[in-house]
């Protein structure tokens, strides 16, 4: 199938357009073999560091381990993945019974590595339909019968737009968070911010590319978690598609670009996909909390439903008052020594959720 007619296909539970995935398949990140299969199955194989969802326990051990950078080396196997790493959930099409689609999917893979996995499948999302979540249930459940390992995925971050004004939303928090945002936000003054569209001419421009994938460099290096690199190409591709209804926040202090965010409108929603930050100053104007309450104040300004803020940097997120849902994982492993160990330890590659409990019990602890 090639990527043309992936447009044809329709996925459960997609939050962003589909011409996102396309510019993935054609401009894949570093390092990443993508496919599609005959019947539309989005994905990719890469060497994946099994360490990068372990929790902090796990990884000190690791690396006090003597010999532990040839034990890192090791843990990096080729692993088929089913899905991307540009959609919020796992393209899982709508046309494939999800009864007989593990199946299918283990039928693709034909033990072409030790591991596959398919990734970011939706349980119980308040950000899709009914339908679409007993699809993905299903499919879940098939997964199981199949012989999958289910693990929790990552928490994606939400805000719905259920306010009038940036105070009444500021309300929802506590009072020390709220000084604390509000002596943060002061910095505004002393920002200037512009909104592209994508498409907008300007792309065209080789050393504003280069800029803002500078600036997105920035952040990937400093990020705890790499597993994909995206390319200049893949950048340059996507603003420059006027199709995809993406929106470049661009921030600028006194007369220099400090940070971007990209976002995409669609299906009633914000959906935040990359940042680009120029350290320290990024910092230095707090740019990570003007760039949350612009982005709410643009979805409340267009009327849209929910502002999905996306995968990483959960406890930054809940700070700034942000709601969780859950994906889920299923894993089918090749070597049956690793099968085992994954079924025993899976509760230390579940850092997100293990966060997400504990601040919870504190939480009923304190009430």
């Amino acid at each position: 199938m090639s990527q043309q007619e992936l447009s044809e296909i329709f996925f459960i539970g997609q939050l962003e357009p589909i011409g996102l995935l396309r510019h993935f398949l054609k401009h894949p990140p570093d390092h990443f073999d993508p496919f599609v299969s005959s019947d539309g199955k989005p994905g990719f194989f890469t060497d994946f560091d099994l360490l990068t969802t372990a929790d902090a326990a796990i990884k000190r051990y690791i690396s006090a381990v003597p010999g532990s950078a040839i034990l890192r080396r090791l843990l990096r196997i080729n692993t088929c993945f089913f899905g991307t790493t540009v959609s919020e959930y796992a393209p899982i099409p709508c046309d494939v019974s999800p009864h007989v689609l593990p199946l299918k999917m283990l039928e693709v893979w034909d033990r072409r590595s030790i591991l596959m996995i398919v990734k970011d499948i939706p349980a119980q999302s308040p950000l899709i339909s009914q339908s679409d979540n007993e699809h993905a249930a299903a499919f879940l459940e098939a997964c199981v019968r199949t012989g999958y390992e289910i693990i929790e995925g990552q928490a994606l971050a939400y805000v719905p737009i259920s306010f009038s004004s940036e105070e009444e939303y500021l309300e929802r928090l506590s009072s020390s968070r709220r000084k604390n945002i509000r002596r943060k936000l002061r910095v505004r003054d002393h920002l200037r911010i512009e909104v592209l569209v994508t498409g907008n001419i300007r792309f065209n421009d080789k050393a504003f590319l280069d800029e803002l994938y500078g600036l997105y460099g920035e952040v990937y290096n400093q990020s705890e978690i790499h597993f994909d690199h995206l390319s200049l190409d893949f950048f340059a591709a996507v603003l420059q598609d006027p199709t995809l209804n993406g929106r470049l926040f661009l921030y600028y202090h006194e007369g220099r670009l400090i940070g971007f965010n990209l976002c995409f409108v669609h299906a009633n929603m914000l959906i935040d996909k990359y940042v680009g930050f120029r350290y320290p100053e990024a910092r230095d104007q707090n740019l990570y909390f003007v760039s949350w309450m612009e982005n709410l104040a643009f979805a409340r300004k267009h009327g849209l439903s929910h502002y999905v803020a996306g995968w990483t940097d959960p406890e930054i997120k809940s700070y700034l008052g942000a709601q969780f849902t859950f994906t889920q994982h299923a894993i089918y492993v090749r070597n049956r020594l690793l099968r085992a160990m994954l079924h025993r330890f899976s509760k230390r590659f579940e850092s997100d959720r293990n966060w997400f409990d504990t601040i919870n019990h504190e939480s009923a602890t304190d009430s």
